[in-house]
């Protein structure tokens, strides 16, 4: 039996998913019995092909509910769309949430970032007088995201994650999901990828690019964690902490942690590893780097969570046994989700480059302008000996990122937003922080509903029509 006896073109699957409504579960065509389906040469399982539930109630579709796809699918909603968001963890918020983040960076900007700022000090789960040095509570920021959703009519569903897209001729057009539901099939007239690491893009059929090359000389993982201390000020001179004294330096700081970590008789995988204090004696602890992961390969990702996972708790036993300030320090939590900083970024009809940032590149389509700094992780062990993060001498400019950088070039329909983004190794590694993410989230959601509702592809709507609709919901004003 070949291959082909077991498939069925698109334009068959389109129509048996079209036919069979939304509320259907998963037919199979072939294979009913379950039968173990191998290819004559023994190296290849061919799945039978099957008719899924269909659904096509949205005008636009977020892939990935981090601080991009959160703040893309609520500007949508406000703009008028009709939104669903899929998110494949148990909770929205992405790194800040699931990853525990912790900080909020370069959200000196109008729009949701304001906003969030002023609904998490409403709420008291704010920490940090200024837009470099803010903290926040994670367990907070999941409820705060959620209920924005929520009032802004979003439909969004966890432990979803997209398998599968699907186009018609140019056009994206559909995309399959896996959750406990089973395979389901949706179809819209704008999708978002905000997965962070490209998901989407890729399963469409877009060009990429990682790292610095695809085999992945890239930015390191880390697995944040959050600790109960005795006193928090007793651990002062190594905590970064609201309403420091004008000789309280960051880098000192860190530089003390890892002499205190070496006092253990370890070198920390991370040279520069920090504290933050969310509140109290809760404190967020950035310790670790796992090197030359890619995000999209399962197997690696596991093993350097678990490498991770392990090196941090030896780290925070060791301090513990230092005793002193370190007296009854413990792990409360480390994150459901190893924090990526390097995934595919998906090549759009311009490119972020390292030019732009050093120069301070002005474009007239400018949908968010960054300040962060060229912020590379040491990309080995080695280097990590020597240096914990460097900007290669690029010293960053206030740049615009354009709309057309959001625009995939290679498939039509597709929009991008946070780190996924079109742009070079050295841009990326100063626009991928959260501040930036919720920007660039806004204005692919007002494009991605202004397009969807006036039948048009996001590229053939102008940046002048999304400025406005942000001024009209309040999000630039």
């Amino acid at each position: 039996m070949n291959h082909d006896d077991h498939s069925v073109s698109r334009r068959m699957f389109l129509g048996a998913a079209t036919a069979i409504g939304a509320t259907s579960t998963p037919q199979m065509l072939q294979g009913a019995d379950n039968v173990a389906l191998v290819s004559s040469d023994g190296k290849s399982f061919l799945e039978p092909a099957m008719s899924l539930p269909f659904v096509s109630d949205a005008d636009v579709i977020v892939c990935g509910a981090g601080p991009a796809g959160v703040s893309a699918a609520i500007a949508a909603a406000r703009s008028g769309a009709k939104v669903r968001l899929f998110e494949w963890r148990g909770c929205v918020g992405g790194i800040w949430t699931a990853g525990l983040l912790g900080w909020l960076i370069d959200f000196d900007k109008p729009g949701l970032n304001r906003e969030l700022v002023s609904k998490l000090e409403e709420r008291g789960l704010r920490r940090g007088t200024d837009a470099e040095s803010m903290t926040y509570e994670p367990e907070g920021m999941k409820l705060l995201l959620e209920e924005m959703l929520v009032e802004a009519g979003v439909k969004f569903q966890l432990h979803t994650r997209v398998a599968a897209a699907y186009r018609d001729g140019q056009r994206l057009s559909t995309i399959v999901t896996e959750s406990k539901s089973g395979r389901q099939a949706w179809r819209a007239p704008v999708f978002i990828d905000t997965t962070g690491d490209g998901d989407l893009g890729a399963l469409a059929g877009c060009e990429w690019e990682i790292g610095e090359t695809k085999e992945c000389p890239c930015q390191p993982m880390s697995l944040n964690a959050l600790l109960v201390v005795k006193d928090a000020e007793a651990l002062r001179e190594f905590v970064r902490m609201d309403k420091q004294s004008p000789d309280e330096n960051d880098n000192r700081k860190k530089d003390r942690i890892r002499q205190e970590i070496e006092r253990t008789g370890h070198f920390p995988s991370y040279s520069k590893p920090t504290l933050w204090q969310v509140r109290d004696n809760l404190i967020l602890a950035m310790f670790n780097h796992e090197y030359g992961t890619k995000p999209f390969d399962a197997a690696a990702v596991t093993e350097a969570t678990v490498r991770a996972r392990a090196e941090m708790n030896k780290m925070i036993l060791g301090l513990r046994k230092l005793g002193g300030p370190w007296e009854g320090v413990q792990i409360a939590a480390t994150a459901e989700q190893i924090g990526v900083r390097d995934g595919r970024r998906i090549r759009g009809r311009y490119i972020v480059s390292q030019s732009d940032v050093a120069s301070g590149a002005k474009h007239d389509d400018a949908v968010v302008k960054p300040t962060f700094s060229v912020d590379i992780h040491a990309l080995s062990a080695e280097l990590n000996k020597t240096h914990g993060y460097t900007n290669r001498g690029v010293k960053t400019k206030p740049y615009d990122i354009p709309l057309r950088a959001l625009i995939a070039r290679d498939v039509d329909g597709l929009m991008m937003a946070g780190r996924c983004i079109s742009g070079d190794f050295i841009a990326h590694a100063s626009y991928r922080v959260t501040g930036n993410a919720v920007a660039m989230g806004e204005a692919a959601g007002v494009i991605a509903s202004i397009a969807s509702r006036t039948q048009r592809l996001p590229h053939e709507v102008p940046w002048s029509e999304g400025l406005a609709m942000l001024n009209k919901i309040g999000l630039r004003t």
